[in-house]
């Protein structure tokens, strides 16, 4: 039996539950379980100098040797990758890597949303309701994540995708519908760990993060809300759209080295998840999805 800090998901794809290898785990457990390790996550971890020196350290030409070994190690396919292996020139090159496009198609119809970016995703069918986020008794704050109550009383009762980006995922984020982009605006914040081992502790690092926000009119979907969340040693989010229409499945932007995730806000009676992502998120687990796959589909 795995045990109480292993993290489960659903993998659409075999169509079983899974335990995630997670990158760094006894250094979480250490920082976010161990009363030492919180001091060293008050003191250093969280704040942005710790990220951005890491991030360094990832972008420089010495830790290409990092690349091959992390491959073997978490099973990644290169035959996805764009480039070669060897055309890489530092970790964060291959981390923030693109893929070849048939290796991620996007599901064509309208009336669907598609997953923003690979990884585990959390749907939380109404906002207002109690429901399982990694622990009990926890509930997302939209006002202060979203930064105010305006745009927050927007989604009452709407539905979240919440979309958490692994070390060992596709690290470029996309856009789930055709619609109209806004610029993206930033609230800063420190930059806590968004894997569940922290998040099971406390689900406020969330709206604590630095992240993004980007507003997107959808005529099918309505009034959506786009954020992208910074994490523990991430060096930066790059913002790459062009303001006004976008398609679905066109590229928004990457994050630089360590996890993240994305969270889209859908407002009441807008979509209806697919169910594998309806009854996993009943129970708080997350579903395994690709870029371009379906999550969601018109009300």
């Amino acid at each position: 039996m795995p045990s109480n800090e292993s993290v489960q998901y659903y993998n659409r794809y075999s169509r079983k539950v899974e335990t995630e290898a997670i990158y760094g785990e006894k250094y979480l457990k250490f920082i976010y379980g161990n009363p030492i390790g919180k001091l060293a996550l008050w003191a250093a971890v969280k704040r942005a100098w710790f990220s951005s020196w890491y991030g360094k350290r990832m972008n420089s030409p010495d830790s290409v040797k990092k690349i091959l070994p992390f491959i073997e190690c978490y099973g990644l396919d290169s035959d996805d990758f764009l480039l070669n292996v060897d055309e890489f020139k530092c970790f964060d090159d291959f981390f923030s890597r693109k893929l070849k496009p048939s290796k991620r198609p996007i599901e064509p119809s309208s009336e669907i949303v598609v997953f923003p970016a690979d990884g585990r995703h959390l749907a939380i069918n109404n906002i207002s309701i109690d429901q399982p986020l990694w622990a009990k008794g926890q509930r997302l704050k939209i006002e202060k994540l979203l930064g105010g109550h305006k745009i927050a009383e927007r989604y009452e009762g709407g539905s979240v995708l919440v979309s958490r980006l692994c070390p060992t995922d596709y690290h470029r984020f996309h856009f789930p519908c055709d619609g109209k982009a806004s610029s993206s605006f930033p609230i800063n914040g420190f930059l806590y760990s968004v894997n569940p081992i922290a998040l099971k502790r406390n689900i406020s690092y969330l709206s604590h993060n630095r992240r993004f926000i980007t507003e997107l009119d959808s005529d099918d979907f309505g009034s959506i809300s786009l954020v992208e969340i910074g994490a523990t040693c991430v060096g930066g989010i790059k913002q790459i759209y062009d303001i006004g229409q976008v398609r679905k499945g066109s590229e928004k932007g990457w994050f630089h080295f360590g996890g993240s995730m994305t969270m889209i806000f859908f407002e009441k009676g807008r979509i209806i998840f697919s169910e594998d992502l309806f009854e996993n998120g009943k129970i708080g687990r997350e579903v395994y999805g690709r870029m371009g796959d379906h999550c969601a589909k018109a009300m």
